[in-house]
């Protein structure tokens, strides 16, 4: 008995260090919140060079978009290196929740204004310029209410489900998420490398584009979450090549890379939604 009452202590004494091992230290929680704090830190330098900007100087708002194109890295970095260290707190939650607001909400919206309506010429009709700087005003400002509203919805939710469910086991987002639609305004911004809109009719589509991303924010349309390639999981070689040249023509061919991935995935969540929709009405149709 003493021989067992021995084992079992060394046991319970060896099992208490591993879960004190387990346990993260304090200093190790500021980690997370230090990519957070880098956010914060790209969506206030964005915000400084929109306003700073002009069609004299169009390099400020380029570099307002790669602030933002940055932010959204450090906001994937910041949750992720979160759970593989287990120091997840509510501190950090509330404190992402308030730098995606500023950074991928007013940062965005400030800029996307800036860019694509103040710059406009006034020669020619001017009740039409002035028509289309409040328009301007108005849906970059949605554009802000939008991101914070699905910012708040994803706070609340306890599982949430897409009105357009998909395959069984995969997680998706409902709703575009707020990082992506701060990065269709950056990927197009970056394309042109800054050069704002003088024109009108492209003024027009600009408009367009921004009031679709905000109420594609607020949709409860199925977008893909990509947690399937978790902390966790192996990935093959093949993945892990596929994600080498993915990054490798990124850093080749930026401009366009990432038009086409911010484009790509604002048009996958649409094409989900028509393609459910579609089957839909063929299941219900032919019974």
């Amino acid at each position: 008995m003493a021989a067992e009452e021995m084992e079992l202590g060394a046991h319970g004494e060896a099992n208490s260090g591993a879960s004190t091992k387990r346990r993260p230290s304090r200093g190790m929680y500021v980690v997370p919140s230090a990519f957070t704090a880098g956010n914060i830190a790209a969506g206030y330098y964005a915000i400084t060079q929109s306003v700073q900007g002009s069609v004299a100087d169009p390099g400020y708002f380029d570099r307002a978009a790669l602030a933002i194109g940055f932010a959204v890295l450090f906001d994937g970095l910041d949750g992720r290196i979160a759970r593989m260290t287990n120091t997840t707190s509510d501190f950090g939650k509330e404190l992402d929740s308030l730098a995606d607001v500023i950074t991928f909400g007013v940062a965005p919206s400030l800029l996307a204004y800036i860019w694509g309506f103040r710059m406009l010429p006034t020669i020619g009709n001017p009740l039409m310029h002035d028509k289309l700087l409040h328009l301007g005003v108005f849906v970059c400002f949605a554009f802000l209410i939008c991101g914070a509203s699905r910012l708040a919805r994803f706070n609340i939710s306890v599982n949430p489900q897409p009105r357009n469910p998909g395959r069984p086991g995969s997680k998706y987002f409902v709703g575009m998420p707020i990082p992506a639609g701060a990065g269709v305004i950056a990927s197009v911004i970056h394309f042109e490398l800054g050069a704002p809109i003088v024109d009108p009719r492209l003024s027009v589509v600009w408009l367009c584009l921004i009031l679709f991303t905000g109420f594609l924010m607020v949709s409860t349309w199925r977008f893909w979450s990509g947690k399937e390639v978790g902390a966790g999981t192996r990935l093959s070689f093949r993945k892990v090549a596929g994600l080498a040249i993915l990054c490798a023509m990124v850093a080749a061919f930026h401009q366009v890379m990432l038009i086409v991935i911010a484009l790509g995935y604002l048009v996958s969540g649409v094409v989900a939604r028509l393609a459910y929709s579609w089957s839909w009405k063929r299941r219900h149709a032919g019974a």
